[in-house]
């Protein structure tokens, strides 16, 4: 790759392995993909978030974890809701942060990604969020920055989304207080969702009975039983006996083509409803990763009934991703000292 030549429009190769995610310890200095790390790994994630959590009930909202420490939220497409829980969960941590505005930054007018980073670096940066558009990109600037930095990926192509992953892990984990035994079905747009990728590595590894995914066969990627999941083309088999559903928002802006005939007939086939709820478990757990299509992906009764925890989601990923910033952080100051 030219790097010279490297802008934010360009594709990146969609990286094949996370051993760049741990340092020489074997702990996380980047977070770029749940794939392949270990259960110890996204269990101290969890246990860290757990320790946070109760900083939102403090009357100073902050603890002095990360104080001295610069984060920059480098954000190449738009996610008000991403971007502003890691504004938050780094501000908790007492870290200075920066928002790029990227439509009016430098990359905006020909220079390449790593220039930018290399300025950013020299402002004496210590971590990059980078959510972007094409596969690989968060990869490809944890390859070229300076030791003290680590890259947090906030979401790139159809990839990843490793924190929304574990938020929604955590979620479970606080609801279920185990991941043995559950059955976990995702429903919806699986062929396009980062956030589905990444779910289905984490709860493979934490060690869940069954993962399910609910698609019309035109949502479904061609490798999906690789993954390690069943396949189901309808509600009625995939939600039998399940205790988690993980409903997707339709990915409006990355479907190309006559994908579904119309959102009607989407919803009426694969949107959640009271009735359709009832295939499941009597207990069961319902999450979104938002913002949610109402009305396309489920009907308002059953986002703001009594199974949903999408609004404890939210609350649940900023600590998530204090969890995070701190161990990959904390993991470069022990490479730096050995």
């Amino acid at each position: 790759m030219n790097s010279s030549k490297q802008t934010a429009s360009t594709s990146f190769k969609a990286p094949d392995s996370s051993s760049l995610q741990l340092n020489d310890q074997g702990r996380l200095r980047h977070f770029l993909t749940t794939e392949n790390l270990s259960k110890d790994i996204l269990t101290e994630i969890m246990d860290v978030a757990e320790s946070f959590s109760s900083v939102a009930d403090q009357a100073v909202k902050k603890v002095p974890v990360l104080r001295g420490k610069t984060i920059v939220n480098l954000f190449f497409e738009d996610s008000t809701r991403t971007r502003t829980t890691f504004e938050l969960a780094a501000k908790r941590l007492s870290a200075d942060v920066i928002n790029l505005n990227i439509a009016t930054s430098a990359t905006s007018k020909g220079e390449s990604i790593l220039d930018t980073i290399r300025n950013l670096e020299a402002m004496h940066a210590d971590m990059f969020v980078v959510r972007h558009g094409d596969s690989g990109a968060a990869h490809f600037i944890a390859r070229h920055v300076a030791p003290h930095v680590s890259v947090i990926n906030a979401g790139d192509g159809r990839h990843a989304h490793p924190t929304q992953a574990m938020l929604d892990m955590f979620s479970i984990r606080r609801e279920k207080k185990e991941f043995k035994g559950l059955k976990v079905a995702i429903i919806g747009d699986i062929l396009h969702s980062r956030v589905a990728r990444s779910q289905i590595h984490a709860l493979n590894t934490l060690g869940v009975q069954e993962v399910r995914v609910i698609a019309p066969s035109t949502l479904l990627p061609s490798d999906t039983k690789s993954l390690g999941v069943q396949v189901h083309g309808d509600l009625r088999s995939g939600l039998d006996g399940v205790d988690v559903i993980i409903m997707l928002r339709l990915q409006r802006e990355r479907m190309g083509g006559a994908l579904l005939p119309s959102e009607h007939e989407y919803f009426e086939c694969f949107g959640l409803t009271a009735e359709k709820l009832a295939y499941a478990k009597p207990d069961v757990t319902v999450m979104h990763p938002g913002p949610i299509n109402r009305g396309v992906e489920m009907d308002a009764d059953v986002a703001d009934g009594k199974h949903s925890i999408i609004l404890q989601q939210v609350t649940n990923g900023i600590a998530i991703r204090m969890a995070v910033m701190t161990l990959a952080l904390g993991a470069n100051r022990a490479s730096d000292s050995s």
